[in-house]
C-alpha cells in the first residue's frame, strides 16, 4: 500500500479551510472559457489539413504556400509558448490570454477573406503566435485557480480538450467544407473562429480574475534568454516542419545548430538567474516528476499527433475518401479520449504515474491492432475495420494527456506556473513537428517504394508511430522505478527513526 504514497503530488492533500475561502467562486465558469479558447487554437492544428485541396482549388495556391499554411502555424505557436508564458506570469494571465484570445479572432477573419495564398499563409502565422499567448495562459490559470483533487479534474478537462480538439479537426473540417462547397468551403473553417472568439472575449473579463501577481520584484522578461530560445526553436522546427518542400541533406544542419543555441541559452540562463529571476527556472528540470513528465509528452505527441496526419493522407489519397469521410473516421478515437480524459483527470492523484503507463501501453496495443485490421482490411471499408482499435486507442489516449499534464506540474510553484506550461507545450508541439516529419517521411517514402500502395505506407508508418509510443512507455516506466526506489529509502530513514 505504501507504493501508492511515493507519487509526490502536492495538490493530492486536502483543501485548507483557508484555501476553499480564497478559491474564486467563478473558477469553474473561468475555466470553461480557457477550454472554449483553448480548444479553438488547438483545432487550428488539424482542421486545416483536410482543406488544403480546397484551398489549392479556391486560391489557386502552389505547393510551398500549402506547407506554409501547415507549418507556418505550428512554428509561430511553438516560437511564443514560453515568453508568452512568462509574460503572463509578470503582468496577469487574463491580460495575455484577452489579447492572445483577440488577435486570433482577428487573424481568423484575415484567414477567411484572404484573396490569395501569401495572404493567408501570413494570416496563419499571426494566428500561430496568437495560439502561442493563449495556451500558457490555460494551463497557468489552472494552476492559479484550482488546489487539490480540483486540480487533477480542472486538468482532465484540459487533456480532454488537447485530445479531442486534435482528432475531431479534421471531421469538423471536412463537415465545414461540405457546408460550404468544394470551391469556398475552406474559408467557413477559419470563420467559425469568429463569433467563438469574441464570445470568449467578453466572457473572460466576466469570470477571469484580473488580480495582479505578487512578489515577483526580482522578475524580468529577460530578452537575450527569449532571443537565444526563439533561435534555437526555430533553427530546431523549421527544418522538420518544412520537411516536405525543402529537399536535401542540408537542412538537417539547421538541428544541430539550434540545439547548439539551446545550450547557450541553458548557460545564459544559469548565469543570468544569479541576479535576476530567467525566463526558464532550470531547477524546474531537476524535479523528476517535471523533467521526465516533459520528456514524455515530447516522445507521446510525435506520435499522437502524427497519426492523424497519414490517416488523413491515407483515406483522401489513397482510397478517394471525402474530407467528411476521412474525418468521420477519426471519430472513434476523439470519443475515447474525451471520455477518459475527464476519469484520468479524477483519479491521477490517486494512482500517479502507473495510470500513464496503462495508458500507453493501451494505447501501442490498439495501434499495433490497427496495423493488423489494415493489413486484413486494406480496401474502402478500412475505416469501419479500424473503428474499434482507433477507440481503444482514444481510450488509451486520455490516460496519458491529461494526467501527465497534472503530475508535469504538479510541483511547480504557481507564480512560475505559465512559464512552465509554456515549456511544457514547446516541447509537445517540437514532439509534434518531429513526430509528423519523421513519420510522414515514412509514410511518403512507402507510397513511392510501392507503386502507390498507400495501405502498406501506412501500416510502416504506423509502426514508426508505436515505436514513439514505447519510447515514451520506457519514461514512464523509469519515472515509477524512480519514484519506488525513493519510496523504499524514505520508508527505512522513517524506521531507523523509530
Amino acid at each position: 500500500m505504501k507504493s501508492k504514497a511515493v507519487i509526490m503530488i502536492p495538490s493530492r492533500s486536502p483543501v485548507s479551510p483557508r484555501e476553499q475561502q480564497e478559491a474564486d467562486p467563478r473558477r469553474w465558469k473561468a475555466l470553461t472559457v480557457c477550454l472554449v479558447a483553448g480548444f479553438m487554437t488547438l483545432l487550428d492544428v488539424s482542421i486545416v489539413n483536410v482543406a488544403l485541396p480546397s484551398i489549392r482549388a479556391g486560391l489557386d495556391a502552389p505547393q510551398s504556400d500549402l506547407q506554409w499554411v501547415v507549418s507556418g502555424y505550428a512554428l509561430t505557436f511553438g516560437l511564443v509558448l514560453v515568453p508568452a508564458g512568462r509574460f503572463g506570469d509578470m503582468h496577469g494571465r487574463r491580460n495575455a490570454f484577452v489579447f492572445g484570445v483577440a488577435l486570433f479572432t482577428l487573424a481568423s477573419a484575415a484567414a477567411g477573406i484572404a484573396a490569395n495564398s501569401t495572404w493567408l499563409v501570413v494570416a496563419r502565422l499571426v494566428q500561430g503566435v496568437a495560439g502561442g499567448v493563449i495556451n500558457p495562459q490555460v494551463s497557468g490559470l489552472i494552476q492559479q485557480l484550482f488546489r487539490g483533487a480540483e486540480r487533477g479534474r480542472a486538468f482532465g478537462m484540459l487533456g480532454a480538450t488537447i485530445g479531442v480538439s486534435t482528432a475531431i479537426g479534421p471531421l469538423l473540417g471536412g463537415l465545414l467544407i461540405h457546408l460550404g462547397g468544394g470551391h469556398d468551403g475552406w474559408r467557413l473553417v477559419f470563420y467559425v473562429n469568429v463569433p467563438i472568439g469574441i464570445l470568449a472575449v467578453v466572457l473572460a473579463y466576466r469570470y477571469i480574475g484580473g488580480r495582479a501577481p505578487r512578489g515577483r520584484s526580482r522578475a524580468s522578461m529577460d530578452p537575450v534568454g527569449v532571443l537565444l530560445l526563439a533561435a534555437g526553436v526555430v533553427l530546431v522546427l523549421l527544418p522538420l516542419v518544412e520537411g516536405q518542400e525543402w529537399q536535401g541533406p542540408g537542412r538537417w544542419l539547421l538541428v544541430p545548430a539550434g540545439l547548439a543555441v539551446i545550450a547557450v541559452f541553458a548557460g545564459w540562463e544559469r548565469r543570468y538567474g544569479r541576479r535576476r529571476e530567467p525566463v526558464v527556472d532550470l531547477s524546474l528540470f531537476r524535479r523528476r516528476s517535471y523533467a521526465l513528465g516533459a520528456l514524455l509528452a515530447a516522445l507521446y505527441f510525435a506520435g499522437f499527433t502524427a497519426i492523424f496526419f497519414v490517416l488523413t493522407l491515407y483515406l483522401q489519397n489513397g482510397l478517394g475518401y471525402s474530407p467528411l469521410e476521412a474525418g468521420l473516421a477519426t471519430t472513434p478515437f476523439a470519443a475515447g479520449s474525451a471520455v477518459t480524459s475527464m476519469l484520468g483527470g479524477r483519479i491521477v492523484t490517486r494512482l500517479g504515474r502507473p495510470l500513464v503507463v496503462a495508458g500507453l501501453l493501451l494505447v501501442a496495443v490498439a495501434l499495433a491492432v490497427t496495423v493488423l485490421a489494415v493489413r486484413l482490411v486494406p480496401g474502402e471499408h478500412v475505416a469501419w475495420a479500424t473503428a474499434v482499435p482507433l477507440l481503444l486507442a482514444g481510450l488509451g489516449s486520455g490516460l496519458v494527456i491529461s494526467p501527465n499534464q497534472t503530475l508535469t506540474l504538479s510541483e511547480v510553484p504557481v507564480a512560475r506556473a505559465g512559464s512552465a506550461g509554456g515549456v511544457l507545450q514547446t516541447g509537445q508541439r517540437m514532439g509534434a513537428a518531429l513526430g509528423i516529419a519523421v513519420i510522414g517521411a515514412v509514410f511518403f517514402a512507402g507510397v513511392a517504394s510501392s507503386h502507390g500502395d498507400h495501405a502498406a505506407a501506412f501500416r510502416h508508418a504506423l509502426l514508426v508511430t508505436i515505436a514513439f509510443v514505447l519510447a515514451a512507455l520506457t519514461v514512464a516506466l523509469a519515472d515509477v522505478t524512480a519514484a519506488r526506489r525513493a519510496s523504499r529509502r524514505t520508508a527505512r530513514r522513517t524506521g531507523t527513526r523509530r
